[in-house]
């Protein structure tokens, strides 16, 4: 891989992990609701179970998909299902003072089986492999599956620190039940692009 296509690997690779997306949108308010320090598993979670998928999908996983095309339709499936029941628990999280008895963040492995069922990390993933790796082979999956765990961090970690900002003016009970809401309307309406894949 040549310098520049690595440059080119890591501008993709930083676009496409601080756009929002299902992800940001819950670290978001994980950050708002429980504070930077205790969404910190939910991060590790998304950095790793990230770039394990990353890695999996380009070492076998997109032939898998390319053979079984109805795997398409139950990732679809679980995808939704999953992020609906995420948006009711963002939707109904309790005031910050509640939440150290009645809430609690996402953990590691919430967070890392989570980017299975993420649309936009299939996205992102599947894209970056196709135009990164196309040979497929180990070297070139390694370059991209190492690309985002270096990038992936510092993105997702700014999504944090914005709702720990936020959190602050969220001290009232009656606008953070508003920002919950609309981070839940937010997480829905990211679904959009997935139920017009295949159309």
């Amino acid at each position: 891989m040549t310098i520049s296509v690595l440059l080119a690997l890591l501008g993709f690779t930083f676009v496409a992990t601080v756009t929002p997306g299902p992800n940001n949108l819950m670290l978001m308010a994980s950050g708002a609701n429980f504070g930077f320090q205790r969404t910190l598993p939910h991060m590790m979670g998304i950095l790793i179970g990230f770039s394990a998928m990353i890695f999996l999908v380009g070492m076998g996983l997109m032939a898998l998909f390319d053979a079984v095309p109805v795997l398409h339709t139950v990732l679809k499936v679980a995808s939704v299902a999953y992020l609906l029941w995420l948006a009711w628990k963002v939707a109904t999280a309790p005031p910050p003072q509640k939440a150290d008895v009645e809430g609690r963040p996402l953990t590691f492995l919430q967070a890392a089986a989570f980017q299975w069922v993420n649309p936009k990390a299939w996205a992102m993933g599947l894209s970056a492999i196709t135009l990164y790796a196309p040979d497929r082979s180990l070297l070139s999956v390694a370059i991209v599956t190492a690309a985002f765990a270096i990038v992936c961090f510092p993105a997702i970690s700014l999504w944090t620190w914005v709702g720990t900002v936020v959190r602050r003016w969220l001290s009232n009970a009656r606008r953070l039940r508003v920002f919950n809401v609309t981070m839940a309307l937010f997480l829905v309406a990211s679904l959009y692009p997935v139920l017009g894949i295949g159309a």
